[in-house]
């Protein structure tokens, strides 16, 4: 389920972040944990099972709620918990906003709108 970041998620929400291939150093990390915290046009979601396997963080423009960031734990990818998050932001946000990717995501985001396609038919 997606639970919003809050703060005492701090470190748990680093960790997740830094799997993304552009996040590269603890300062660029702690610039976006302090935007998420800062912006009330971003969001920060995180994946929770019993642990907190993955983040996905949005940022609204106009009638667009951006994707910028989605990670997941290295040793529970492949299991649909992307997919899951991004489906998640659709309906959480699809009936006011336009949900859609920046180039970070753009790839990934495209992969699991095809995969989801091809699964209704």
């Amino acid at each position: 389920m997606l639970i919003r970041y809050k703060k005492s998620f701090e470190k748990i929400a680093m960790g997740l972040l830094s799997f993304m291939p552009e996040v590269s150093d603890v300062k660029t990390l702690q610039d976006i944990i302090k935007e998420y915290d800062s912006n009330p046009d971003w969001s920060l979601f995180l994946w929770k099972e019993v642990d907190i396997l993955g983040a996905i963080g949005v940022r609204v423009e106009g009638d667009e709620v951006i994707i910028q960031h989605v990670s997941v734990n290295p040793s529970h990818r492949n299991s649909g918990i992307g997919k899951q998050m991004i489906q998640r932001m659709r309906t959480h946000f699809g009936d006011e906003f336009r949900v859609c990717a920046d180039v970070a995501t753009e790839s990934f985001v495209e992969k699991c709108d095809e995969e989801s396609a091809s699964s209704q038919i």
